[in-house]
């Protein structure tokens, strides 16, 4: 607020100020007769008569609230108070100098026609004070107008995010649990070390929970130990590849979101599968994207279920955290894979 103020009188003074070196230049360059004295006196009034009176139309602007009002409404008021102020204006100027005797002009014009003169000349000095107050202010309106919404967007999407992370984890843990649940009887030490393989993964899952993204080798061991944790349930039903590009281990990902993958093809493909199957981490780029497939065994039976939270969470935060940048999609592969296929943009380096 001071910095606007001082702008303002800034303006003011330099604005007032021209106006009263240029009454001094044109007064010198058309030879006007008219005393030195006399010439600084009407320059003197001319300024502060100017200063006074747009600083008490600006007082009304503010009280009256003109600035908030739509541009159609607007406008009238700010050309009635131009009128309004171009006669007050005029009134002083004319007033004062006749009280000093600066005014040449006093014997061959009645006070009447004079004042009506000088407010019609007056208003160009008020009309374009009028125009930079009022565009400067709508302007800096409409800049926050936009920086207000983009605030209002990035607190939605930051909410948003919180909200799938809240929905990730508590999912995450059931299945987990669900897997310990099924050792307990017929393993105990091997439920011992499922347990510990879980704290492991929760304390991991706990590091990203304030961030939006990880690196890919940060991800990729998180999954390597919820696999870990799958292949005690699953024994040799679960065969685990990786086919990763090392290069692509410095590049961010959206945290738990190829551990939603993984654990998605292992619900839905290797459960299903009386054999087991084959869980198959592909990472590399691919163009300018980095590329991020899960491959299993199993059918989608020709449809790709997006209900599932698994899913419809990656989907959603994609969207929110690439927009159309990037690309997700499910398909079945062969006649005995389902790919799940992510492509991120790269992230700058």
């Amino acid at each position: 607020m001071q910095n606007r103020n001082k702008l303002y009188w800034t303006l003011q003074l330099c604005g007032w100020g021209f106006i009263g070196i240029c009454m001094l230049f044109f007064a010198h360059a058309y030879n006007y007769k008219i005393s030195t004295e006399a010439l600084l006196g009407r320059i003197a009034i001319v300024t502060i008569a100017g200063i006074l009176t747009t600083h008490l139309l600006r007082l009304v602007i503010k009280s009256l609230g003109w600035l908030m009002l739509p541009i159609e409404k607007a406008i009238p008021r700010f050309i009635l108070g131009m009128v309004v102020t171009s006669l007050i204006y005029s009134l002083i100027v004319l007033t004062t100098s006749d009280f000093f005797n600066l005014d040449t002009e006093k014997k061959r014009f009645s006070f009447a026609a004079r004042i009506a003169g000088s407010t019609v000349d007056n208003g160009l000095f008020i009309l374009p004070w009028v125009l930079l107050y009022y565009f400067y202010h709508f302007i800096e309106k409409t800049r926050k107008q936009q920086f207000d919404t983009l605030k209002l967007e990035s607190l939605i999407k930051e909410l948003e995010l919180k909200t799938i992370k809240a929905h990730i984890n508590p999912h995450f843990i059931f299945n987990s649990l669900n897997g310990i649940r099924a050792l307990v009887v017929e393993n105990p030490e091997r439920a011992r070390k499922a347990i510990t393989e879980l704290s492991n993964i929760l304390r991991s899952s706990m590091q990203t929970e304030k961030i939006e993204s990880v690196s890919f080798e940060k991800e990729l061991n998180i999954v390597k130990d919820y696999l870990a944790l799958e292949n005690m349930r699953f024994e040799d039903r679960l065969k685990i590849v990786y086919d990763v590009d090392e290069d692509t281990l410095s590049q961010l990902v959206p945290p738990m979101m190829l551990q939603t993958l993984v654990e998605n093809a292992i619900k839905h493909g290797i459960s299903k599968q009386v054999a087991g199957g084959v869980v198959k981490i592909i990472s590399d780029f691919k163009s300018n994207y980095h590329e991020l497939a899960v491959q299993n065994t199993g059918k989608l039976n020709g449809h790709m279920n997006k209900e599932g939270f698994g899913l419809s969470s990656t989907i959603n935060r994609l969207n929110i955290l690439y927009g159309d940048r990037a690309v997700f999609e499910i398909k079945q592969l062969t006649a005995d894979t389902v790919e799940a296929r992510v492509q991120l943009p790269l992230a700058a380096n």
